[in-house]
C-alpha cells in the first residue's frame, strides 16, 4: 500500500470518513500521550506451564510429591528463599552424586524480587498456552481463537508501531518453535493494525538450524538494482495467487532493515561455526538456545521491544523431575539475559525494563503418570492453573511486592498496557477498545 493510499485508509478507518489523521514527522498517526520510562523493554515469556507451588511458593517437593521437609526455592535468580536441602534433583546431572544433579549457581547477586516490582499473586485469563500467549502480547484474550491463526487482537508490537512510530526492526519476537500459532504471534489479523504494523519474527530454533543455515546461510545481499526484477515477480506472483494488490503479506521492514537482518543472520552463523556466540553457562538446552539468539539480537538491533518465548516446563505433563531442572534452568537463563544486557550492550545497559510472566499455570492436583523417580505429573487445566505471578525490574521499577495468595492483584492481561505505560503510549492504546476492559498498567497498581 503506497503513503496517500494508507494515509486514506487510515482517515477513513480512525476518523469516520471524515479527516486524516496527522502524520507526524517521525512517521506515526498520533503524538504519544505520556512520558517515556524507558528506551527499551524485554518480555520473558516464561516457560510453559508453571505451577505456583514450585515457583514462587518455593515449595519445591512438599506441596506435589509429599516428601515432608523437602521445600525450597529453586529459582534463585528471580526470588527469594532458601534452596532446598534434601532430594536434590533439579539442577544439572553430575554422575556420582547422590541424585544425580548439581543445582546452577545463582548468576545474580541479588534476585529479580528484591530489585523489582513483584505480584506474586496474579490471575491468568486463561489455563492454556496459546491463549496465555495471546493475552501477554495482546492483552486480551481470545477464548474463541482457533489454532495456527494469527490473534484477533492487536499485540503490543503493532500498538508500539502505530502509535509510537517504531520501525520494524525496533520490535522483535523470538519464538521457540514453528508448532502451532507460535510463529503468527508477531502480529494480529485485526483489519486497523496486521502485518504492517508487526513485529519481526525469528523462530530461533528452526531459523539457525542446520536445514536454516542450507538456505540462508550463505544468501547474498543484493543491491537495489539486483531486487527490482526480484520485486516485479514477487508482485506477479502475489497476484496470480488471488491476493488484492494492496494487502499487506509481510512485516515493512525497508530495504535497508532487509540488507541488515540478512547481513545479521550471515553473521550469527559465522559465529555459531566459531563457536563464538555468548550463551548462558548451562545451555544445553532449547530454551537456553533460544535466549542466547535473543541475546544475539539485542546485542545487534537495540530493539525497542523484544518478547522472548521459553516453554522447557511443559514437560510436566508426563515427566515431574525433568519440570523441576526445566524450570531451574528457565530461572539460570532469564538471569543470565538481565545480567548480559547490563555488562554487554551500553546502549541497553541502566535504560531497560525487563517483564518475566509465565502464560498459564498448573493444576493443584496430579495425573497418574509416573516419572524416573515415581513422581506424580500436572496439567492445566483447573483454578490452580489460573494462578501466575509477574516480575517487573529496570530503569525507575520501585522495588515493592504486591499482593499475595490470599489477596490476589492483577491480571496477565496488564503485561500489554503496562508496556504501553513505559513507551508513553497508554492512552490510545486504552482508547483503542481492543484490550481487556479490566487490564491495567502495573504501574496503575501500585
Amino acid at each position: 500500500m503506497n503513503r496517500k493510499k494508507f494515509i486514506t485508509k487510515s482517515g477513513i478507518a480512525l476518523g469516520g470518513g471524515i479527516l486524516a489523521p496527522y502524520i507526524l514527522p517521525s512517521g506515526r498517526l498520533f503524538a504519544k500521550s505520556g512520558s517515556q520510562k524507558a528506551d527499551h523493554v524485554v518480555l520473558v515469556m516464561f516457560a510453559g506451564g508453571v505451577r505456583q507451588q514450585e515457583s514462587i511458593l518455593g515449595r519445591y517437593l512438599e506441596d506435589s510429591q509429599g516428601v515432608f521437609g523437602a521445600a525450597g526455592n529453586i529459582m534463585p535468580n528471580l526470588f527469594e528463599g532458601d534452596a532446598p536441602t534434601k532430594k536434590i534433583a533439579y539442577g544439572t546431572d553430575v554422575p556420582g552424586m547422590p541424585d544425580g544433579s548439581e543445582p546452577i549457581p545463582k548468576l545474580l547477586s541479588q534476585s529479580m524480587e528484591k530489585s523489582g516490582l513483584l505480584f506474586p499473586e496474579v490471575k491468568a485469563q486463561s489455563a492454556g498456552h496459546y491463549v496465555g500467549l495471546n493475552t501477554l502480547l495482546t492483552g486480551n484474550v481470545g477464548y474463541s481463537q482457533g489454532l495456527k491463526v494469527r490473534p484477533a487482537y492487536p499485540t503490543i508490537f503493532e500498538y508500539l508501531r502505530k502509535h509510537a512510530g517504531f520501525k520494524a526492526t525496533d520490535t522483535w519476537f523470538i519464538a521457540n518453535g514453528i508448532g502451532n500459532s507460535t510463529p503468527l504471534l508477531n502480529s494480529s489479523n485485526h483489519k486497523d493494525y496486521g502485518l504492517n504494523y508487526g513485529a519481526n519474527m525469528f523462530a530461533a530454533p528452526v531459523t539457525f538450524s542446520s536445514y536454516g543455515k542450507e538456505i540462508l546461510g550463505n544468501s547474498k545481499t543484493y543491491s537495489r538494482t539486483d531486487l527490482e526484477p526480484m520485486y516485479f515477480m514477487k508482485n506477479f506472483l502475489d497476484q496470480s495467487f488471488a491476493l488484492t494488490k494492496d494487502q499487506i503479506t509481510s512485516i515493512s521492514n525497508t530495504d535497508e532493515e532487509k540488507t541488515r537482518i540478512k547481513d545479521f543472520i550471515k553473521s550469527v552463523f559465522e559465529k555459531q561455526q566459531a563457536g563464538q556466540l555468548a550463551a548462558p553457562p548451562v545451555s544445553n538446552s532449547g530454551d537456553a538456545k533460544n535466549v542466547m539468539y535473543a541475546a544475539e539480537v539485542l546485542r545487534e538491533f537495540k530493539p525497542k521491544m523484544l518478547a522472548v518465548n521459553i516453554s522447557g516446563v511443559d514437560s510436566c505433563h508426563s515427566n515431574f523431575t525433568g519440570y523441576l531442572k526445566s524450570l531451574h534452568r528457565a530461572d539460570h537463563i532469564t538471569g543470565w539475559l538481565w545480567q548480559y544486557i547490563q555488562n554487554n550492550i551500553p546502549e541497553m545497559s541502566g535504560n531497560t525494563i525487563m517483564i518475566v510472566a509465565p502464560e498459564c499455570g498448573r493444576n493443584e492436583t496430579p495425573n497418574p503418570i509416573l516419572d524416573q523417580n515415581d513422581w506424580v505429573s500436572y496439567d492445566h487445566s483447573d483454578a490452580n492453573a489460573h494462578r501466575v505471578w509477574s516480575v517487573m525490574l529496570g530503569k525507575g521499577v520501585p522495588n515493592l511486592r504486591i499482593g499475595a495468595a490470599t489477596q490476589p492483584v492483577g491480571r496477565l492481561t496488564d503485561i500489554t498496557p503496562t508496556i504501553a505505560d513505559i513507551f508513553g503510549i497508554l492512552d490510545p492504546v486504552t482508547n483503542a477498545g481492543l484490550i481487556d476492559p479490566l487490564a491495567k498498567s502495573l504501574y496503575n497498581r501500585i
